[in-house]
């Protein structure tokens, strides 16, 4: 046999076309910048907070603390809430183990400067993304974890139905920016009310429960948890009225990319957890046997995504498995069945029956 008849045999075996026989059922995808940056040797992140997080071994984490289904602690001492289940996500993802948060009670005064001075890594509270906290207070807001805005809330007994019954109404409401965008919520429509200023919502919370006013204003989330320890939540309602738009989510140290990559990556995670139908139940089973490619690349079957962050490639899967999606996260502390009884709304993911703003990028 001549050298290239050989030579064109040996050519024909490597592809497996000179027989006709079709081409193996799994075909390697195509290399990509991102492909290539997934098996370069350096393509692990850099992050000091991480490199903090794992030598103490605990993830700190700020919370509100006495916000009913967002953080406070239960009968039993353990920290609940959907803020809380943030966290252990966080904890899950880089450490391995959801328990090991530690968690700090932050009030609207405190928060900012405990993550800046790095007493806590992870600001996972009802806080509200607005231009002038992501530029001037040195931190990043890496996401949408619920779509929040102002209301008042009253008792039903009053029947005040839209804002122009609150005209001339007393209104407690926590001093600062929820006193000012109330104040512009009123300015635009002409309307007079009288408003009784608090030091903390907690504050104005309890100002509300003295009769101090007829109205209580703040971020729906907080007028729902101020609502479930009020003595009969039945007797009061969320009026219509929307004040303003409040955007809550996490909150890292400015200057860390690495480390606001790591905490955003687990947020879109749970949401694409829901996305794609996978709960904490579901998901061995589903890194098992899934042949669906986003699937896999979420829970790290295939494409080794972690590595871009610094993190084992299971790193998603712990945090979903550990703690859950999105949406089983928010039906547990937030959802109708309990105390809260929030309907998903705007939070509702994007290609719901009732679509919300809920969207996360694709893990490609």
């Amino acid at each position: 046999m001549g050298w290239r008849r050989w030579a064109a045999l040996m050519v024909c075996a490597a592809a497996a076309a000179c027989s006709g026989e079709p081409p193996p059922a799994s075909v390697a995808p195509p290399r990509t910048a991102e492909t290539e940056a997934l098996q370069a040797p350096g393509a692990r992140a850099s992050s000091p907070t991480l490199r903090k997080v794992r030598a103490r071994g605990r993830l700190n984490c700020g919370v509100n603390g006495t916000l009913a289904g967002f953080s406070a602690k239960d009968d039993r001492g353990l920290w609940r809430g959907f803020d809380v289940d943030l966290c252990r996500a966080v904890a899950a993802a880089v450490l391995g183990d959801a328990r090991l948060v530690t968690y700090t009670a932050l009030d609207e005064r405190a928060r900012f400067a405990a993550l800046q001075s790095g007493a806590v890594d992870l600001l996972a509270r009802n806080t509200a993304w607005t231009f002038s906290r992501d530029t001037a207070l040195g931190v990043d807001f890496v996401g949408i974890s619920f779509y929040d805005s102002q209301g008042f809330l009253a008792l039903r007994s009053l029947n005040l139905q839209s804002a122009e019954d609150m005209a001339g109404r007393r209104i407690c409401v926590e001093a600062g920016a929820q006193q000012s965008t109330m104040a512009d919520f009123f300015r635009a429509r002409s309307l007079s009310y009288t408003p009784v200023p608090a030091e903390t919502a907690a504050a104005a919370r309890l100002a509300f429960e003295r009769n101090d006013c007829d109205v209580l204003a703040g971020d729906i989330s907080t007028l729902a948890g101020a609502r479930a320890v009020l003595a009969r939540p039945g007797a009061y309602s969320l009026l219509p009225d929307r004040a303003a738009e409040a955007p809550l989510g996490p909150v890292v140290r400015e200057g860390d990319d690495g480390w606001a990559a790591v905490v955003r990556w687990t947020l879109n995670s749970l949401i694409l957890a829901e996305e794609m139908g996978i709960t904490a139940q579901s998901a061995p089973q589903a890194r098992r046997e899934s042949n669906d490619p986003q699937v896999r690349r979420l829970l790290g079957v295939e494409g080794a995504y972690g590595r871009l962050l610094g993190l084992p490639i299971d790193w998603a899967y712990r945090a979903i498995n550990q703690v859950g999606s999105y949406g089983e996260i928010f039906d547990r502390h937030l959802g109708p069945d309990t105390p809260l009884g929030l309907e998903r709304g705007r939070s509702a993911l994007w290609n719901a029956p009732e679509p919300g703003l809920l969207y996360a990028p694709p893990m490609r």
